[in-house]
This record gives structure tokens, C-alpha cells and sequence, in this order.
């Protein structure tokens, strides 16, 4: 393995929090092909105990995940998020930058000042800036933890509404809703064809 390689591999392991290539690069130096070296480095750890991932364009090593669960000595009690917790957090994350009005008028209910702060607790999401609007509302948006959390490279690796269906993780009543609308659509196009003829 190359000494560049190395000195990717050293910072890499070295760093507290992920790191990104300008962030590896200010590490090794100006003469190591970081891209390359990061791609050395994750064919080498394929497979390994442990792999080197990126999320959200930073670079960090991690335990496989088919591993996770031999080094849990005991076990870690999870605080399960609230339903109002849950829909704000998909909303911030298919939405971001999004305000606290705006996540209201899409749930169609207020949001406790704690829903939010519980998720900026969790490190899962941010303050994203005020928007240019009357009363410059703060708005927010996920986190670089979220990304890690949740095992996502980016945003864009949301799943899809046809994802979630697949999935079964959509609400039976509104799937239900769904299918009542569309046979009234059908019942309505049948009742204007009969006073056609």
C-alpha cells in the first residue's frame, strides 16, 4: 500500500467525525490523489470488520453491519420517537429547508415546541437559516447524523412513495382513502356516460 494510501487510511482513522476530501486532503498534503486513495481504501476494506463508507460526501470507517450485533454487550435502550416526531422528521427531510408553519399546513395540526427540540437533541436536525419571507421564519432542515443514522449517501436515497408501498410502511387508511377517491372518480365518469346515451 502506498504511503499516500497510508496517510488516507491515518487521518481517516485518526478523525473524530467524518471527513470530507478537502478535509483529507488539508491532513496529507497536496501531492496524494485523495480520490483514488479513498477508493484503494474502500476495495481493501470490502468485506472486512469493518468498511469505509461515505455519507453526504464525507468519508468514515464504521463496523459492518452484519457485525453490529456481536459487539453489543448489552443493550442499548432506544427512546422511541413519537408519531408527531416521526412525520416531522420525514417532512423536514423530504421537504428541507422547510418552516414550522409550512410543516403544519402539510400535517394539518400544530407542533409542540418539544417535537422539534427532541429531534435537534437526537442531532438528526438543524436550524437551516431565516426565510426571505414576512416575519423571517426560521426554517430546518436534517443533519449530517441523519444521513449516518439512517444509512443514507444522501437525501436522494429517500425512499419513494412506491418504496414505501412496497414496503407496507404507508398507512392503511390512507391507501384505503386512496382507493375510495379513485372508485368515486370512476362511479362519477359512469353516472356522466349514462346521461350521455
Amino acid at each position: 500500500m502506498a504511503d499516500g494510501v497510508r496517510a488516507v487510511e491515518a487521518a481517516l482513522f485518526a478523525a473524530k467525525e467524518p471527513l470530507g476530501l478537502t478535509d483529507i486532503a488539508a491532513y496529507v498534503g497536496e501531492g496524494v490523489d485523495v480520490r483514488a486513495a479513498l477508493a484503494e481504501l474502500s476495495d481493501h476494506y470490502a468485506g472486512r470488520g469493518i468498511e469505509l463508507v461515505e455519507r453526504g460526501a464525507r468519508w468514515h470507517f464504521q463496523t459492518a453491519a452484519d457485525l453490529a450485533s456481536v459487539l453489543r454487550r448489552e443493550r442499548e435502550e432506544s427512546r422511541k420517537l413519537s408519531r408527531a416526531a416521526v412525520e416531522t422528521l420525514a417532512i423536514i427531510a423530504y421537504h428541507e429547508p422547510v418552516s414550522r408553519a409550512e410543516i403544519e399546513a402539510i400535517r394539518g395540526v400544530q407542533i409542540s415546541k418539544g417535537t422539534i427540540d427532541v429531534l435537534m437533541e437526537a442531532g438528526w436536525v438543524r436550524p437551516a437559516g431565516r426565510r426571505e419571507a414576512p416575519g423571517r421564519p426560521l426554517t430546518y432542515a436534517t443533519t449530517q447524523e441523519f444521513l449516518t443514522h439512517f444509512g443514507l449517501a444522501s437525501r436522494r436515497d429517500l425512499p419513494g412513495i412506491d418504496d414505501l408501498k412496497a414496503a407496507g410502511l404507508l398507512d392503511p387508511v390512507d391507501l384505503a382513502f386512496d382507493r375510495l377517491v379513485g372508485e368515486g372518480d370512476e362511479e362519477a365518469e359512469l353516472e356522466t356516460g349514462d346521461e350521455d346515451a
